[in-house]
């Protein structure tokens, strides 16, 4: 185990709008405030994601088990940002529900959204993570300290 300490720092407040790129122009906000580390959750709806939703079987790397998303989903997620060198890394976990059924994994890419997501961004300040590639385990990895 490994960890730093830290403070919150801004805070931001945001709502993306029906067919935004919610990846996208997360990402372009993180680039415009310079949000170096952060935590943040998300919950609204969704249209379109595609998702990993587990490996195939649990060795590293893990080979991925992509689910396309394209049906209105309800969307509860969080996730955390850090850098790696001058490209910020998201993971975001999530759940998406639909009549009833829920889906849960890890949303990747071409988020669509429906009507509206509201997020919360809390800027982390006092700690030096990034997030590198991992290549024992095929993903970027947070590393907490030089």
């Amino acid at each position: 185990m490994q960890y730093q300490a830290g403070r919150v720092g801004r805070i931001f407040y945001i709502c993306f709008d029906h067919k935004d790129d919610l990846l996208q122009e997360f990402t372009a906000l993180i680039r415009r405030e310079d949000v170096r580390c952060g935590w943040f959750q998300f919950f609204g709806g969704l249209t379109g994601a595609e998702v990993v939703i587990g490996p195939e079987e649990p060795c590293m790397p893990p080979v991925p088990v992509w689910q396309r998303v394209s049906e209105a989903r309800e969307l509860f997620a969080c996730g955390s940002v850090f850098w790696e060198g001058d490209e910020p890394r998201l993971h975001l976990h999530g759940a998406m529900g639909h009549h009833g059924e829920t889906l849960t994994g890890c949303i990747r890419k071409n988020v669509e959204v429906y009507l509206l997501v509201e997020a919360v961004l809390f800027e982390m300040e006092g700690m030096e993570i990034t997030r590198p590639w991992y290549p024992e385990g095929g993903f970027n990895r947070p590393r907490i300290g030089k």
